[in-house]
């Protein structure tokens, strides 16, 4: 298994990639600002766009690590990362983007306070991914977040032209 370190948290600096995670978990609840992650992987995956195309894996428990002890302006803690949740429930696909904040890991459970960008703000459901945006740059047009906007602006152009 390939570590990342803290060199993905620094994908800001001039010619370091820019790192995108992924966290999966068998079952997730989202209520009252509270997203829960039950049966959490143990590893997050990492990987980067173009050009670079890296992929590697690192320890849940270092991932959560990085809202505190590192005061830099890419921080998660300075600078919450957005997300989008992807869950299978009984009516089928259902995706929240949403800001992450405040983690805490027991065991295989995942907690984050959340704050909901669009989408619902309670569900629950089996087989959860959670795709956690780019680091420090959380507004960019090619975030997840900044997607989501960029498809909510042109659908409500085309609906008022």
């Amino acid at each position: 298994m390939l570590s990342i370190t803290a060199s993905c948290k620094k994908g800001v600096e001039a010619n370091e990639p820019e790192w995108l995670f992924v966290q999966n978990a068998e079952s997730v609840a989202l209520n009252d600002g509270v997203l829960i992650l039950n049966g959490i992987n143990p590893t997050t995956v990492c990987f980067t766009d173009r050009p670079e195309r890296m992929a590697a894996l690192t320890a849940t428990e270092k991932f959560v690590s990085f809202w505190t002890g590192d005061k830099a302006k890419d921080s998660f803690e300075k600078d919450p990362p957005n997300a989008t949740l992807s869950v299978m429930t009984d009516d089928g696909a259902n995706d929240v983007v949403l800001t992450l904040t405040n983690p805490s890991l027991k065991g295989d459970i995942l907690k984050y306070d959340v704050t909901i960008i669009e989408g619902d703000n309670q569900l629950e459901g089996a087989a959860a991914s959670l795709f956690i945006d780019v680091i420090g740059r959380p507004l960019t047009p090619v975030s997840v977040a900044g997607v989501a906007r960029r498809t909510t602006r042109r659908t409500v152009r085309r609906i008022a032209y």
